[in-house]
């Protein structure tokens, strides 16, 4: 079995549930997706209902084909749709795979469910699919991304200087982010207990 068939299944704990993303899905992620602030640094805008459509099309063709596989996460506490992530750039020969196109809605940010759900990702690469490494990048501007990332102990790698072109014409300056299949014992321990994440070595 391939890693994009063994990452596509149900992962979930008492906070979040995470499963493949299917077309049923595309009220709940519409109700939450309209809102251009979320896509501030994204590489797509999505402000009109075509753009939703173009949007959720690429997620279910992205999904189908193999590509990434792409998660509907659903926010326990509420029952409600709260965003989506994905695994991409699946080089199993590597051992390295990238958690990514990573978004929630406004509604849900600041309230631990990226943490959560970013948990059960590593979780799956690591325990189920035997990663080596999992990467992530965000735009350099992008400050709450960075942030969020540095939350679950993943360590920033360097700058990718004028990456990729943005919807409002500027090139994207993108930082990576890596976890180490060697870091995860300690890590998976530390954010499970909630506890601030310290990596071995830092200053603090």
């Amino acid at each position: 079995m391939s890693w994009a068939e063994l990452a596509a299944a149900t992962l979930e704990n008492d906070h979040v549930r995470l499963r493949p993303i299917g077309p049923e899905d595309r009220e709940s992620v519409h109700d939450i997706a309209m809102d251009p602030v979320i896509w501030r640094y994204f590489v797509s805008l999505v402000e009109t209902e075509e753009d939703f459509d173009a949007f959720f099309r690429g997620m279910l063709a992205d999904h189908a084909a193999g590509k990434r596989v792409v998660f509907h996460i659903t926010d326990k506490k509420t029952g409600r749709c709260a965003g989506s992530m994905s695994f991409g750039n699946l080089s199993e020969a590597d051992g390295r795979l990238e958690i990514g196109w990573s978004w929630l809605g406004i509604d849900f940010q600041g309230r631990g469910i990226n943490r959560w759900a970013k948990y059960l990702l590593l979780e799956h690469a690591f325990e189920t699919l035997g990663a080596e490494r999992v990467e992530f990048k965000t735009d350099q501007l992008n400050v709450q991304a960075r942030a969020g990332l540095r939350n679950i102990g993943a360590q920033e790698e360097g700058v990718l200087r004028s990456f990729n072109p943005m919807p409002d014409g500027r090139r994207r300056d993108a930082v990576y982010y890596s976890v180490l299949r060697g870091e995860w014992t300690w890590l998976k321990d530390e954010l499970a207990t909630h506890a601030k994440v310290t990596r071995p070595g830092a200053a603090v």
